[in-house]
């Protein structure tokens, strides 16, 4: 029962799917478009600090959204009291937003659905004392492998989240959601320098790689690593130079530099970069970037996205060509296109809006080896923090939280205090070399976009920014 949606929400409502169906279609009546989204969702986060359990929580929240979209504008009621009382009143209050020109809704050809992962609640796999063991056991791995350890910071979460979408023509979509992440982060002090190293993992299944060990000591090895490089790093050039960016999570600037511009909402505005260039060369040819919603068991992946449309393989750029942007229902109708499984919200309360899934960047034919070789001087950018992007013109600033120098064909000292500052649609046209690497992120991402926040995947292959970037730093 917990894992079927469809009777989770009617046996709470006491409701069959008929009557819920006509209570949609009454409160939609003369609409373009819109949805009843319900979800229930539970979620637990446990942070050990310094060998103590600092944070231990547990939600379990319910709610509906019921949307009414006429032409531009949509209404959006919100509850967390599920019952048909507070469903029929929603109803009535959305019954004073505009009816449409159209007779019929709106009905576009959507693929198949196709499950992407499996209808597991993760959170009851294994007991609390358990999850606080395993953590205390990863801050007694790290302390072991250095005197230098002066803070570990370790952290589990999970969530499984119910859904179920009636549409306005009574379609009615379910979905399970799980979702698991494990987060490293380790400080080290050594000669009065203090420096730090962080590394994740996650996925859309359940606890089992955070209780293997060999998975989370890879992900404790990497960040004492990171921080180990850290405490030898030296202040990093600052100027314009060639930037190589490696394979995987370096895919955090093609997301927000280039990703949100090629969302559907601000194309149909006019306010992005890419707005009107369909069709037309917006990056050096072997640039194909994609979103891709039907990866198995990814972070950022969608059997269905929050309005009931399948998740999809989208091409965006081809070849350095702009053939496509992200939709949901609205701006895709609006638009004259179809939508691309890309209407995600955080919650019941949230209207749902164009976001990303997984986005990357597709690997080329040079390996990452000669592409070091053939840069006499750079900056190679391995791991990126946060950052800041305007969509209307593309530019962007990143913080590199590890980077390297690049002298005659080979990778150098460690530098730190790095930052990259340049424009998205700019720097797509100075990729030169493509490697053959391509990768995703670990499974860690989290995108904010009108003040939400969505799980999303991110990748690329290594690659080579010829010019268009310049390099913040303090260093000579």
């Amino acid at each position: 029962m917990k894992n079927d949606p469809h009777a989770l929400f009617l046996t709470h409502l006491n409701l069959s799917a008929t009557q819920l169906g006509g209570l949609v279609s009454d409160a939609l009546h003369g609409a373009d478009d819109g949805e009843l989204f319900l979800e229930s969702r539970q979620s637990e986060l446990l942070v050990l600090e310094d060998g103590r359990v600092k944070t231990s929580t547990y939600a379990n929240d319910q709610g509906f959204g019921l949307r009414r979209v006429v032409g531009e504008f949509a209404g959006l009621v919100h509850g967390n009291q599920m019952t048909p009382f507070a469903l029929k009143a929603a109803a009535k209050d959305l019954r004073a937003v505009a009816e449409a020109d159209r007779k019929h809704f709106y009905t576009p050809d959507l693929p198949a659905i196709k499950g992407l992962y499996p209808a597991h609640n993760p959170l009851g796999d294994h007991a609390l004392g358990d999850k606080i063991a395993l953590l205390s056991q990863i801050d007694a791995y790290v302390r072991k492998q250095s005197p230098d350890v002066k803070q570990v910071i370790v952290s589990l979460r999970g969530e499984h989240q119910n859904v179920m979408i009636i549409r306005a023509d009574g379609q009615l979509l379910t979905d399970v959601r799980p979702l698991v992440r494990m987060d490293v982060q380790v400080i080290l002090e050594k000669n009065g320098k203090r420096e730090s190293g962080h590394n994740g993992f996650g996925s859309r299944v359940d606890y089992k790689d955070m209780f293997t060990p060999t998975r989370w000591q890879a992900a404790a090895d990497e960040a004492l690593r990171m921080a180990g490089v850290m405490l030898d790093a030296k202040p990093a050039p600052a100027g314009e130079m060639p930037v190589i960016m490696s394979a995987g999570w370096s895919g955090v600037l093609l997301h927000e530099a280039v990703g949100h511009g090629l969302e559907g909402d601000f194309n149909r505005k006019g306010t992005s970069a890419f707005a009107g260039l369909l069709g037309q060369q917006v990056a050096a040819k072997g640039v194909t970037v994609v979103d891709d919603g039907s990866l198995a068991n990814r972070r950022g992946s969608v059997t269905i996205d929050d309005e009931g449309t399948p998740g999809q393989y989208t091409v965006l750029i081809e070849d350095g060509i702009l053939r496509g942007y992200m939709q949901d229902r609205l701006n895709a109708r609006l638009m004259g296109m179809a939508p691309t499984g890309n209407g995600r919200r955080e919650s019941y309360a949230h209207e749902p809006l164009p976001r990303m899934t997984n986005t990357y960047m597709l690997g080329g034919n040079d390996t990452p080896e000669d592409i070091i070789k053939d840069t006499k001087y750079g900056l190679y950018a391995k791991t990126f923090g946060g950052g800041q992007v305007d969509i209307t013109s593309g530019s962007y600033v990143f913080n590199v939280s590890e980077a390297y120098l690049v002298e005659d064909g080979k990778i150098t000292a460690p530098v730190k205090g790095a930052s990259l500052i340049g424009n998205g649609p700019e720097s797509l046209k100075y990729v030169d070399r493509i490697g053959n690497d391509m990768s995703l992120d670990p499974g860690i991402g989290t995108c904010g976009k009108s003040g939400q926040g969505v799980p999303v995947g991110v990748g690329q292959p290594t690659l080579r920014l010829s010019a268009g970037v310049t390099v913040g730093g303090t260093g000579q």
